[in-house]
């Protein structure tokens, strides 16, 4: 007895899963594969709202202060809306500031206690030692780090990418060359050869030390994107390319490689959230951008001995390196989840109801 219902639950549950296959076929029907992904990808919470998080970020960051572009002596200015530029050095305050400490941020945000509203007030973020405006400093390091974060997630996908699949398809003797050249790179812990980079380098400003680290960053990507192409070289498509002809290049980046977009984009976007937490390291460590430049890392280096006095220098700097690394973060796991086929979207109430609806049919017209 037991048996027959453990069976009949069994069919029953069956005839379910059948009716949701149905629905997701469906949704999917007519759509392409990138059309799919986008998808899932916006019905993923978490990485929309990170998406929508990290786009305000870059847009406060990079429209806030002027950018001067050309010479020095004469530069074209694009004003930003901010009222100062992070060289400029203002009157430093001392009123109103707790414990005697000066430059404290003027920001109201807590309009229920004064009833005022909130304000922003000369110094938002407050100052640092010598006057200059906290606001306009934070927004000039957030830059240089976003910009160290996207030239070496650029690079370190271009060259793992490349690496990788050329090791894969081929394998023999190249894959043998070059898998020892990045172990070799990998057995030296990314934070030496980044201060040795730094330490020589990083006075010529953050571009050109991304530039560098970018050559070294790429490692983990090109073992990734290897075995990718150590599957898919096996593939009867590529088989088929082969027979009619088609170059080595063109099987690997017009047949192998678009299959093997997912894993290379997600990594690439956990490679950034890496980057610029590497960036921040170095910087405090003083092996990253220095002085007369701003970076994140720079200004919690700098003021850290300030901490238990004037909190607020290793605040603000430390909120938009988190803030940008979970959002990376999120959205790499939302990619990860659109570009997995084995990933479903969670079934609403609605949809097991039509699920129900269908097995009923089915149980009728039979």
């Amino acid at each position: 007895m037991a048996k027959k219902k453990s069976s009949a639950s069994e069919v029953e549950q069956a005839q379910v899963d059948a009716g949701e296959n149905a629905i997701f076929n469906k949704e999917t029907e007519g759509l392409s594969q990138s059309q799919i992904v986008f998808r899932r990808f916006v019905r993923h919470r978490a990485a929309m709202i990170a998406v929508v998080v990290l786009f305000t970020i870059i847009t406060l960051v990079y429209t806030a202060l002027d950018w001067r572009i050309g010479a020095k002596e004469d530069p074209y200015i694009i004003p930003g809306w901010w009222k100062y530029n992070f060289e400029d050095m203002p009157p430093l305050l001392f009123e109103d500031c707790p414990g005697g400490s000066v430059g404290c941020p003027t920001i109201d945000a807590i309009p229920f206690l004064d009833g005022d509203g909130v304000k922003m007030g000369e110094h938002p973020f407050g100052q640092d030692d010598i006057g200059r405006d906290y606001f306009a400093l934070v927004m000039r390091g957030a830059q240089r780090s976003l910009l160290v974060m996207f030239i070496i997630g650029l690079i370190a996908a271009t060259l793992g990418t490349v690496i990788g699949a050329v090791a894969g398809y081929f394998r023999g003797w190249v894959d043998a060359i070059l898998m020892r050249l990045v172990d070799f790179i990998i057995t030296i812990p990314v934070i030496i050869i980044g201060s040795v980079i730094g330490y020589h380098y990083g006075n010529k400003g953050a571009a050109f030390l991304a530039v560098l680290l970018g050559f070294f960053a790429w490692t983990g990507l090109s073992r990734l994107v290897r075995g990718e192409f150590l599957t898919l070289r096996e593939r009867e498509f590529v088989d088929a390319a082969r027979v009619a002809g088609a170059s080595n290049r063109r099987i690997i980046f017009k047949h192998i490689l678009p299959n093997a977009i997912g894993v290379i984009i997600v990594s690439v976007t956990l490679l950034m959230s890496g980057a610029i937490l590497l960036e921040t390291a170095l910087s405090f460590l003083g092996f990253g951008v220095t002085a007369p430049d701003v970076s994140l890392g720079l200004l919690i280096s700098t003021y850290q001995d300030a901490f238990t006095t004037r909190p607020w220098l290793f605040w603000y700097p430390g909120l938009f390196i988190i803030a940008i690394a979970l959002c990376i973060n999120f959205i790499g796991d939302g990619l990860r989840d659109a570009f997995d086929p084995r990933q479903r979207r969670r079934l609403t109430r609605k949809d097991k109801e039509n699920a129900r609806m269908m097995k009923n049919r089915s149980e009728v017209a039979s």
